[in-house]
């Protein structure tokens, strides 16, 4: 049975942190408390300032007791629920599918193959459902990175998966106002729509929200881009965006959002719809990225086939393979088609220069009409 071992890693250098430290003997200086010493010599004394903390998240370690263990690291998480999955939410995945294969059964995806048996759960992405949800359980998914948490609507007892955010437990509340403002919670407010105690009241994690009601600088995941539509962006495990601006239109007395601009975790700024879908919060299991398998097996196991360099193939499977030793004939870095694979600029197909020129023809030029 594997014996966990609970070891905490730093952020910044993502090593291990030593959880038993030698210590070593030191002369403690006698301290400056005395009858003559000052107020303000004792408030300032070395000896009263706070102690730094360590920085850093645990990560599930066990004893190797054999090869496959020694390198397995697994992220902490207790709180997920230990049995199977809500069956009228789940199919079969069975097919093409497994093995990266498209509808005529050509390979589309490579490495891919194998696997434990799963079933792929029914995720609403777009939550237009009103009215409040109770959290029942979170759940592990094999089909994503981040973790799933299965809830249940408290007017319709309706069950339905989502995307579960980090803090999420069971028993929280989470809702939905893609469909408009509750009567209830606008009479709450005194019938005016005032968007600052509109946000404390609606802004909490795990409540679906469209984007013009989200606040500034909100970290929010299942991010649509389209109304009416799922989320498109920001839903493996521990991503998020940022809402950076909200471009408004209309007079001063009655101005409107037009679109809202967020900010991916790549940098990259996009607009979407100021009705789009977008949830509250960061996508759980940030530490899924510092997770370590610890052994082939348990790649294949996650239907994931073995990777071989083109440069340890022959000369007939890859553009790098044959020769004599590691080389692979001054070639470029090119993929297993023969297209580029590094260089920036010369992996983007060419611009024609004079694609976009407009070139005036000159007056005299061409056959002149003759009238008989």
């Amino acid at each position: 049975m594997l014996q966990p071992r609970i070891r905490s890693v730093c952020l910044q250098c993502r090593h291990l942190l030593s959880s038993s430290r030698r210590t070593y003997a030191t002369a403690v200086e006698e301290s400056i408390r005395s009858s003559s010493a000052t107020n303000d010599t004792i408030a300032y004394s070395p000896s009263s300032a706070p102690a730094r903390k360590q920085s850093g998240f645990e990560l599930r370690t066990y004893k190797p007791r054999t090869p496959g263990v020694r390198h397995l690291k697994r992220p902490i998480n207790d709180h997920l629920y230990k049995g199977k999955p809500h069956r009228p939410l789940t199919f079969a995945k069975i097919g093409h599918g497994k093995g990266g294969r498209n509808g005529s059964g050509r390979v589309v995806m490579r490495h891919r193959g194998g696997g434990h048996r799963r079933r792929i759960r029914t995720v609403d992405y777009i939550r237009n459902v009103p009215g409040k949800h109770i959290v029942e359980r979170i759940e592990y998914d094999p089909n994503r990175s981040a973790h799933l948490a299965l809830v249940e609507s408290v007017k319709t007892k309706e069950k339905t998966y989502i995307i579960a955010a980090e803090g999420m437990r069971a028993g929280d509340t989470v809702e939905s106002f893609l469909s408009g403002i509750p009567k209830d919670l606008l009479a709450s407010m005194g019938g005016v729509m005032d968007p600052g105690m509109l946000a404390a009241k609606t802004a909490f994690r795990g409540n679906c929200l469209p984007m013009h009601m989200v606040p500034m600088g909100t970290q929010v995941y299942n991010v649509g881009s389209t109304a009416g539509k799922g989320a498109v962006f920001c839903r493996s495990a521990g991503t998020y965006a940022t809402v950076i601006a909200k471009q408004e239109t209309g007079s001063e007395a009655k101005k409107r959002v037009k679109d809202v601009t967020v900010r991916l975790q790549s940098g990259e700024v996009r607009k979407v719809d100021r009705d789009a879908c977008a949830t509250v919060g960061v996508a759980s299991n940030p530490h899924w990225q510092f997770r370590q398998l610890g052994k082939a097996g348990r790649s294949r196991w996650l239907n994931i086939r073995p990777t071989v360099r083109g440069l340890a193939m022959n000369a007939a499977d890859h553009p790098h393979g044959g020769g004599r030793g590691k080389s692979k004939g001054n070639v470029h870095p090119v993929s297993i088609w023969g297209t580029p694979a590094k260089g920036g600029y010369k992996t983007r197909k060419k611009r024609n220069p004079n694609k976009y020129v407009v070139q005036d023809r000159p007056r005299n030029q061409g056959k002149r009409r003759t009238t008989n």
